[in-house]
């Protein structure tokens, strides 16, 4: 783990390549990657923030 994070791949990912994200969750943070460029850019939210994107993706 070379930035220190603990990432986890989405539950409705597949091993065929396709399009996954990877999250890594701290006290003051979560982290979001594209789990291909695992070294490219991260969007970096507050807890809350994600916490009501989940909630909004839930209802969708």
């Amino acid at each position: 783990m070379r930035d220190g994070l603990v990432w986890f791949k989405s539950s409705h990912s597949d091993s065929g390549g396709g399009n996954c994200v990877e999250v890594a969750a701290c006290a003051d943070a979560v982290h979001v990657r594209d789990s291909k460029a695992t070294d490219g850019p991260q969007l970096v939210l507050p807890p809350a923030a994600w916490a009501d994107f989940v909630a909004y993706t839930a209802r969708a």
